[in-house]
């Protein structure tokens, strides 16, 4: 099986376990609608994509006995008591980020660029974002 297109919704509700299929085996499977192509991606694979492309680039600071987390760039920061807890607190405020930008900041000229950001949170669970943000086993 190679590319999987249709050029239609009605086609592509038809043919919808076929389009799951390609997507889940990591090939191109798209879909038009008027003038638009929209693709068909497995999460994990774009999950994984997203978090390869999108560095944290979190900034750690033990401060006044407890610990700070920030994102540059981004208006995004956590504290707590441990590291842990800054940690868990910080994937708290990058999920209510993310469901903010969702509802309303998405199309904000100085939030829109974070689309892949918002995606990375949203497809990862807790274990992925902790992960992501200070880097495996920490």
């Amino acid at each position: 099986m190679s590319a999987v297109h249709y050029d239609s919704y009605t086609q592509a509700r038809t043919h919808l376990k076929a389009l799951l299929d390609a997507a889940e085996r990591g090939r191109v499977a798209t879909v038009r609608r008027d003038a638009r192509t929209t693709a068909f991606v497995d999460r994990e694979r774009l999950r994984h994509f997203l978090a390869g492309v999108t560095p944290s680039r979190a900034q750690v600071v033990a401060e006044d006995g407890g610990w700070s987390i920030f994102i540059p760039g981004l208006p995004v920061a956590a504290d707590g008591a441990s590291f842990d807890e800054a940690l868990d607190e910080m994937i708290t405020a990058l999920r209510e980020y993310a469901e903010d930008w969702q509802e309303r900041l998405l199309d904000a000229p100085n939030h829109a660029d974070n689309w892949g950001l918002v995606q990375l949170v949203s497809l990862s669970d807790d274990t992925e974002l902790r992960e992501w943000l200070v880097g495996p086993g920490k």
